[in-house]
């Protein structure tokens, strides 16, 4: 019966808190967060309370749990770094749910920021489970927290082309995208004299949810476009001279 009651209460109390959250606009990261930290620590309580309402002693029981909680901290103790991790990423904020991150070798949209783990799903709709310690103390790319991107093309063109004409081409394709932001305006540079082509750097700022729409698309359209404007894309080549003794 009192677990039952316990088991309402604690119901009843996650929901008031929710409630709390929802009015002060908690982020939804600490509000997971916590949820989970007070509903761990609630259904502990409860467990105790039982035990002594039934007239066994406490005392006894908190020291053996405390003992045993140090041995299993000792052999957990990376799962007690992934707890303080997830306290750190809240308090410090690198990312937050609903963000496009890429850290460990790993991309995707935060899904939930757990105890012990960060979850991401990717591109591809798979779910990553992520340490806390292990992320916390990585190198963190965010893509969400400015709303523009910079889109970067490398485009060969060969030696001899009208460089001129190659630019020209670029911005006037670039400038028909109704997606790429005229401030700041794209622009072209030649980025390097490679060993078979002359290398022109192409930028261009787009909102974020356009970035990969406008790359992969403006791929295809600059590999029509060039050859038609008698540019031409180069291959590695060599020259080989043959002298006759």
């Amino acid at each position: 019966a009192i677990y039952m009651a316990g088991r309402w209460l604690i119901r009843r109390l996650i929901k008031l808190i929710s409630t709390a959250f929802e009015k002060r606009k908690v982020d939804p990261s600490l509000q997971i967060f916590l949820h989970n930290l007070i509903k761990t620590i609630s259904y502990i309580i409860l467990i105790l309370l039982i035990i002594q309402v039934m007239g066994i002693n406490t005392t006894s029981i908190v020291a053996l749990l405390a003992s045993a909680g140090l041995a299993i901290g000792m052999a957990l103790s990376g799962t007690a770094q992934n707890f303080a991790g997830g306290v750190m990423i809240l308090l410090m904020k690198p990312y937050r749910v609903g963000d496009f991150i890429s850290a460990q070798g790993q991309s995707g949209t935060v899904r939930e920021i757990k105890l012990f783990s960060t979850v991401i799903t990717t591109g591809d709709n798979q779910t990553i489970y992520i340490p806390n310690n292990s992320i916390a103390t990585a190198i963190i790319d965010n893509y969400s927290t400015s709303e523009t991107r910079r889109v970067d093309w490398t485009i060969g063109i060969s030696y001899g082309d009208d460089v001129d004409a190659a630019r020209r081409a670029l911005l006037d394709l670039l400038a028909a995208d109704s997606r790429v932001l005229t401030d700041p305006a794209p622009v072209v540079w030649v980025a390097a004299l490679a060993d078979s082509s002359v290398n022109l750097s192409v930028r261009a700022w787009v909102k974020n949810a356009d970035y990969w729409d406008v790359f992969f698309e403006n791929n295809e359209k600059i590999y029509k476009l060039l050859p038609l404007k008698g540019i031409s894309f180069p291959f590695p080549q060599m020259d080989v001279h043959v002298k006759h003794n």
